[in-house]
């Protein structure tokens, strides 16, 4: 599954960030950012590849049964792929919230055709309508 085929309206109801210990591989050092999502209830798994210290990459979305920890109730938002400019190509979903329009969750690989790729895994709960004010 590709991060474009989130595209659209959602209903976005749990996030959760964590580091998980991974097993060693050459792929993987042990210790990876994690991010876990509900959409739509369905519950999908990134995972960071920290690379080598200065670059990093989105691993492949998954779908997983995993518990997600903050779970609220389903808020709509809407993903679109970020922007390509001529100096930067990207592979990054941005699901912003249908009334404040602010981006509240951003997934994906910055520059991922750069000498220096950057993982982007940003939860932004402040920028949901249910959090104004809060």
């Amino acid at each position: 599954m590709e991060l474009k085929d989130l595209v659209g309206l959602h209903e976005l109801s749990g996030v959760d960030t964590t580091i998980e210990k991974l097993k060693p591989t050459e792929f993987y050092p042990g210790d990876c950012n994690v991010v876990r999502f509900v959409l739509d209830g369905i519950t999908y798994k990134v995972i960071e590849d920290p690379d080598d210290g200065l670059r990093s990459f989105c691993e492949e979305l998954q779908i997983c049964d995993e518990v997600v920890s903050n779970n609220f109730s389903p808020q709509k938002v809407f993903g679109k792929m970020k922007e390509n400019y001529e100096y930067s190509k990207n592979d990054v979903i941005q699901f912003s919230d249908a009334v404040t329009g602010k981006i509240v969750l951003e997934i994906g690989t910055d520059y991922y055709d750069d000498i220096y790729p950057t993982c982007i895994m940003k939860w932004t709960p402040e920028n949901l309508y249910c959090n104004i004010g809060k």
